[in-house]
């Protein structure tokens, strides 16, 4: 078995690691990167980028189907499954091929290929090949997807969100459990192509929307497109030749139901890749997941004793914030304080923001619904403002007059603290609201910013002027633009 000694070794070759060895080379030039699968980020294969690229093909389906509503007569839409899935897997590659060519500036020796597992906290076995003895280590394996035992009734017709980038044609029907981030954008994309999709869930939620009158909204609106239970009462998954077969008790009824499908998707959750790492070995102390507990401002593990570990964990290793831009900026902190060991400093955290490109997009900012909860049972020390965007100027004329924003600001202060919306732009105007919320802006303050019409952003300016009326303090900024009309 070869022996190599470093400063520093990292485990995932991932958003997370791939940061963090970037981080690090600023530091030593004696680090090794370790990759148990094929190179290329999740992100690029499997997640971000080519759910996008289906949900694009999507929306393009669903634009046409509504074009009558504004007057212009299509004549038919017919989706070409084959070549849908050759341009996803086609644009998919090409994302891949950025992310592996840009590895090129690492040294082929220093990239190795294997399973690592600890043997100490210093040294680590890689296959059967390679241990190495490094100085400090960054643990940066990423998640995988899991699911509750009794889906395993599907038997090879269950699939994961991977699978469907390998399609070579889209199927009739698939059925999906859980409706959080993946499952929405696949499934309602996956509806939006042409596919009988029906979509079951366990304890009422709705991708990451915290707001009870949110989740209550995106219910309704996504049953008006497709059949989701959100918290449904699934009886039997059997597999009944090359279908699936769900019996499950109907929503507003106490009758059972069978459905058959070509597939289940399995949307319920990922957990962290660090079972197989024999931390145990290592002497961390570790949470009831087995997670190392850790720093999430400098990334750095602790040992059973209190003591700190020349080991940092980072990415969706540490199930913290599980998105990529989290996980590169975790990267980052992790790589360079395993750089600049026993010199630790403390990351900046960016503002919270998530976005699920499901129609009507969702999309949250600041401190959550349920932190706020968490902080004050009875909000008491919060005021909340809304917009519904059914009457709002610019989402009528586009006809995406749908969903609604919430906004939650500090008594007192004035300072907005948090948004959760379920409407149109939620993308773009998600990254305002975070902007804003990170600048710890008064609401005040924003109703002073320009806001030009017609445009969404003029929903978010009534949603301001609503909490600047609930918020204690003054004085209230309450007038209306007349003169602009429905929107404003």
């Amino acid at each position: 078995m070869q022996e190599r000694n470093v400063d520093i070794a990292i485990i995932g070759a991932g958003s997370a690691g791939l940061g963090a060895w970037h981080a690090a080379r600023q530091h030593t030039q004696s680090l090794v990167l370790i990759e148990s699968g094929a190179f290329g980020t999740t992100c690029a294969r499997v997640g971000c980028m080519p759910s996008k690229l289906l949900i694009a093909a999507a929306d393009v389906a669903q634009q046409a189907r509504d074009a009558e509503g504004f007057g212009v007569k299509v004549s038919g839409v017919t989706v070409n499954g084959p070549a849908v899935m050759e341009r996803v897997k086609r644009e998919r590659d090409r994302f891949v091929g950025s992310v592996i060519s840009s590895m090129s500036r690492i040294e082929d020796e220093d990239r190795i290929l294997g399973a690592a597992h600890f043997e100490d906290a210093n040294t680590l076995v890689v296959g059967d090949h390679t241990r190495i003895h490094a100085k400090r280590i960054v643990i940066a394996t990423g998640s995988r997807p899991t699911w509750p035992d009794f889906l395993n009734g599907a038997g090879d017709r269950l699939i994961i969100n991977d699978d469907i980038f390998d399609w070579d044609d889209l199927p009739e029907s698939v059925v999906v459990f859980g409706p959080g981030v993946i499952g929405l954008e696949l499934g309602q994309a996956l509806h939006h192509l042409g596919v009988r999709v029906r979509m079951f869930g366990v304890g009422g939620g709705i991708g990451p929307l915290g707001d009870p009158d949110l989740r209550k909204l995106a219910d309704q609106e996504f049953n008006a497109d497709f059949p989701l239970d959100p918290d449904a009462n699934v009886l039997r998954v059997e597999l009944e030749g090359e279908q699936v077969a769900v019996t499950f008790h109907c929503r507003d009824s106490d009758t059972e139901k069978t459905e058959r499908f070509d597939y289940l998707l399995a949307a319920t959750g990922r957990r962290p890749n660090v079972d197989r790492l024999e931390l145990k070995r290592t002497g961390l102390a570790l949470d009831e997941r087995s997670i190392p507990r850790f720093d999430r401002l400098t990334m750095q593990c602790r040992f059973d004793d209190g003591s700190l570990a020349p080991i940092f964990i980072a990415g969706d290793a540490n199930q913290d914030l599980p998105l990529l831009h989290e996980a590169s900026d975790e990267g980052r902190i992790a790589g360079d304080n395993a750089g600049r060991y026993p010199d630790i400093r403390a990351g900046r955290r960016r503002t919270p923001l998530a976005v699920v490109f499901s129609d009507p997009q969702i999309a949250s900012a600041g401190v959550s619904y349920a932190e706020l909860k968490r902080r004050d049972e009875s909000l008491a020390s919060i005021a909340v403002g809304e917009v519904s965007f059914e009457d709002q100027g610019r989402a009528s004329v586009m006809r995406q007059n749908r969903g609604k924003l919430r906004l939650y600001a500090e008594h007192g202060s004035g300072i907005l603290l948090g948004a959760e919306m379920f409407g149109p732009r939620a993308e773009h105007l998600g990254h305002l609201l975070a902007w804003a919320i990170d600048q710890r802006l008064t609401v005040e303050r924003l109703l002073e910013m320009p806001f030009y019409h017609p445009v969404v952003e003029e929903g978010l300016r009534t949603a301001l002027r609503d909490l600047n009326v609930n918020l204690r303090r003054g004085p209230a900024i309450t007038e209306r633009c007349l003169e602009c009309g429905p929107g404003a």
